[in-house]
């Protein structure tokens, strides 16, 4: 993978009528990258994309692409590849002419149709399904004509909007890895929109993190599943026990609460995964409200000074009774630091 920036977005700001959705977005993507845009519903990743696309026009800032100033080019001239999450395939076509079709747009002459796009089939393992109709094909199957008719055209970069949101697990699963693959072999620069933290973390090569039409954070999936930097990434990637920190003292619904060892540094907050809690040892005490068996795992629910506090450790340890009271730590050395609890 190159270090050169590939496709920059610059300052952008993006808007339907009166209401911008993103406000002075900066992103930088090397070429080769797989890139997730990870977030809730209406944190302006699609919105991001769609620009990207140039479906939708920003307000303010500029949008790059290998070098070239792309922002208010037309759609059908970026080189940008887009894969809806309705796969938009012509029922009535066959597999190989819906993967034609942009071909067969461009003039392209029929020995070079045939020649691009049975590659593309091969692309994506499909070459033995040329000649069915969109009806005759699993959800999976449908996702990769949508994939082959996008790559046929040779894009610069490829968008998935929500790729396998219309999948089931098993599915799902399978198309990661397909996904990953064709990635791997071609060697496409690919942004995919998802809100499935797992998805984002099991595929791409960084995430990007996005809010309320801002950028949290930008990562490897190491960096944001380990080292989240506000409460708001730590929130979304499964810190369950999350509090603010003022004067070395941990701030809680029920009041500041002493840590047993100091809080060192400029920390705004500290987090906690369920599994870092120490059950059965420690300073402080709880009452168990809630326990469910999760395979290798028990879940709790405990009132305690600092709360509510979600515990989690394994199965073959003793079960702790609904009711009763059990001791426990959120150790400081294990809690992960973070910069914003904004």
């Amino acid at each position: 993978m190159s270090d050169d920036l590939f496709l920059t977005l610059t300052d952008l700001t993006l808007a339907y009528g009166d209401n911008a959705v993103v406000e002075g977005l900066n992103l930088s993507i090397r070429k080769g990258e797989l890139i997730a845009l990870l977030g809730p519903s209406g944190c302006g990743k699609s919105t991001t994309m769609r620009s990207i696309a140039g479906l939708l026009m920003p307000r303010i800032g500029e949008i790059r692409l290998d070098g070239v100033d792309i922002t208010h080019t037309s759609p059908n001239k970026r080189e940008v590849g887009l894969v809806f999450q309705s796969y938009a395939l012509f029922p009535h076509l066959s597999v190989f002419e819906n993967v034609a079709f942009g071909l067969r747009l461009k003039k392209m002459d029929g020995a070079s149709v045939a020649k691009r796009v049975e590659e593309g089939l091969v692309t994506v393992d499909l070459q033995e399904f040329a000649d069915r109709k969109p009806a005759e094909l699993s959800g999976g199957q449908q996702q990769r004509v949508a994939l082959a008719r996008s790559l046929v055209m040779d894009p610069k970069v490829l968008l998935l909007d929500e790729p396998l949101s219309n999948l089931d697990a098993r599915l799902r699963l399978e198309m990661r890895t397909e996904l990953q693959r064709i990635h791997r072999e071609s060697g496409q620069t690919m942004i995919f929109v998802t809100h499935d933290q797992g998805e984002a973390m099991a595929m791409a090569d960084r995430i990007v993190v996005m809010n309320e039409g801002k950028i949290e954070q930008i990562g490897t999936p190491e960096e944001i599943y380990n080292a989240p930097v506000s409460r708001f990434v730590a929130d979304f990637v499964g810190f369950e026990n999350i509090f603010g920190i003022k004067d070395g003292k941990i701030e809680t619904a029920e009041g500041p609460v002493t840590p047993a060892n100091p809080i060192s540094g400029n920390a705004s907050g500290l987090a906690w995964r369920p599994l870092m809690v120490s059950l059965g040892e420690g300073p402080f005490e709880g009452q168990v409200l809630s326990s469910s068996f999760a395979g290798n795992t028990r879940e709790y629910l405990l009132q305690s000074p600092f709360g509510h506090i979600k515990a989690e450790e394994e199965a073959t340890r003793p079960i702790y009774a609904i009711g009763s009271k059990v001791t426990f730590d959120l150790p400081i050395k294990s809690g992960v630091v973070l910069e914003r609890m904004g």
